[in-house]
């Protein structure tokens, strides 16, 4: 904070000096003038938040300089320090401004709380210029905003028509009188991997791009508002009613100027002219359609309606009937047969008569169901894997080149990549499988003489009995009682070379509490009896 003294007398403003407690009201400057001339352009020099003027003094005195200040810089905090105890200097004073009169000789304490009073005061205007600044700066932050919300409400059909409108008129200059208009649309989804990138951290930025460029050549001729679709974030849609000149004129100058600016030759699509405000939803359905049933095949054109899109449902191809030869290739691992089964995909597409932007999301939508389907199979078996995570992040931009058509390289790339992903997955989760399997095989080996049931397998190994049913079968090719029986059959016939150890302990020893059930086991699996078994080995070593 900086202090100006103004007074013809050096030795008053050394006395000043030496008398104020500067650093305690937070004062780092403090300036001198002998004079009001001199201390005006000190003051318009170095602006100074107080000022602590005599009232008698050559070429301008106080009251001049007060009056001055009040007129120019009425922010400033004025205390008049005089040795004049004038009661119409002290009004001069007060009714211009000043905020303390002192009188000669100068009394320590009567300045600084002079001193004191005056800095406050600076310090709280301070704290509401700040204030009022961030507000202005928040509210210019959010009128774009707020125009976006207006304008997306008014194409959406949600809010009341009229009111929008008003705001839309008092806030934004909507002409009074529009009889008709178009919508347009942009969409950033179509734009390349490239440009995507390069704004992957400030989209926001692409958008205000975009519709700033919009803006500069239709608002600034009145002729329509570029904005940010808040329902459809990827959008920027322009409204447009000046139908006095062909609609690609305007959007030509807008697709220049992006050109110009982003190195894109972005693609448009644009609805008809409709009654306004009635027909603005249905234009820009129209321009939303035409825009992504554009064909992705065709050279040259950028600007987009539905009278020259095509036919609004191409052939269709369904990713699914291509899924088992996708499956096969990432389960073989073989970088040869993803790449011969994306190819065979690749194929089948270039026999369409045409392909859209709405197709590729569909075949993309398929492609998602198509791995999640493949990483659920077998779901309980498979620990978290950064490998998963990683196909999940794989790149969501359409395999669209700088010009907006249809890169079969890239969206082979793209395939070939998430396909690679899924094999590292796939073969990582069968092998997770084998291995659980096997340990619960090994666990029966181990337990095998303890009641052991199915129910209790799973329990213990977190799995489910469907789970653990189905995966051993195929991996053992027997059910897991079948196996568990053979286990204890197996153990039985080692124990039965015991003479001295009867057939009921030995069926307890096994696992089996009840020895007729453990004879009907044993018959069926050997085809004989514990006691035929028994007789035959001591038959052999004799």
């Amino acid at each position: 904070m900086k202090v100006l003294i103004v007074d013809d007398e050096k030795h008053v403003r050394e006395a000043i000096k030496l008398l104020g407690e500067w650093e305690r009201h937070g004062i780092t400057d403090i300036l001198e003038a002998a004079d009001g001339k001199s201390a005006t352009e000190m003051i318009e020099e170095h602006a100074p938040q107080i000022v602590m003027t005599d009232m008698r003094m050559p070429r301008m005195d106080g009251t001049q300089l007060m009056e001055w200040l009040s007129g120019s810089h009425s922010g400033i905090k004025t205390i008049v320090i005089s040795g004049y105890d004038d009661f119409d200097l002290v009004r001069h004073a007060i009714r211009h401004g000043g905020m303390d009169y002192i009188l000669k000789p100068v009394d320590p304490a009567a300045l600084n709380e002079a001193l004191a009073k005056a800095a406050a005061a600076c310090r709280e205007e301070e704290l509401k210029r700040r204030q009022s600044s961030r507000q202005s700066i928040e509210m210019n932050r959010m009128r774009p905003h707020y125009a976006d919300k207006l304008l997306s409400d008014l194409i959406g059909g949600h809010g009341r028509r009229e009111e929008i409108l008003q705001q839309l008129r008092e806030e934004y200059g909507l002409p009074e009188q529009i009889d008709r208009c178009a919508a347009a649309v942009i969409s950033t989804a179509q734009l390349d991997d490239e440009l995507l990138e390069k704004f992957a951290r400030m989209k926001q930025l692409l958008y205000f791009t975009l519709t700033n460029i919009g803006n500069e050549l239709l608002s600034a001729k009145r002729k329509g508002f570029a904005f940010h679709h808040l329902a459809n974030p990827e959008e920027i849609v322009l409204l447009l009613w000046d139908d006095s000149m062909p609609l690609s004129s305007l959007l030509e100058d807008i697709h220049r100027g992006i050109d110009a600016t982003l190195h894109r030759s972005v693609h448009i699509g644009a609805g008809s002219f409709q009654p306004f405000p009635e027909g603005l939803a249905r234009s820009y359905q129209e321009a939303h359609r035409a825009l992504w049933q554009r064909s992705l095949q065709d050279p040259a054109a950028w600007l987009h309606t539905l009278s020259v899109a095509g036919p609004s449902a191409p052939r269709p191809l369904r990713l699914s009937a291509h899924e088992e030869q996708f499956r096969l290739a990432a389960l073989s691992g073989s970088r040869e047969q993803i790449s011969a089964a994306v190819d065979g995909w690749m194929q089948a597409v270039r026999q369409l008569d045409r392909v859209t932007p709405e197709q590729l999301v569909q075949w993309n939508a398929e492609w998602d169901w198509m791995l999640k389907q493949w990483m659920d199979q077998g779901a309980e078996a498979a620990a978290p894997s950064p490998d998963k995570d990683a196909l999940l992040e794989l790149p969501r931009s359409l395999p669209l080149d700088k010009h907006g058509r249809l890169s079969y390289d890239l969206w082979t790339s793209q395939y070939e990549g998430r396909l690679t992903a899924a094999s590292r997955i796939l073969t990582q989760k069968h092998s997770r499988e084998n291995h659980i399997i096997h340990d619960i095989a090994a666990y029966l080996e181990s337990h095998y003489a303890e009641d052991i049931s199915l129910q209790e397998m799973a329990a213990r190994f977190f799995l489910s009995r469907e789970y653990i049913s189905r995966r051993f079968k195929q991996e053992f090719h027997v059910n897991l009682s079948d196996f568990l029986a053979r286990i204890r059959i197996e153990k039985a016939k080692l124990l039965l070379h015991n003479p001295q150890l009867r057939i009921s302990q030995i069926a307890e020893m096994v696992g089996y509490q009840d020895e007729k059930y453990f004879s009907k086991v044993f018959k069926k699996q050997e085809g004989r009896t514990p006691n035929e078994f028994r007789k035959d080995l001591a038959a052999q070593t004799h």
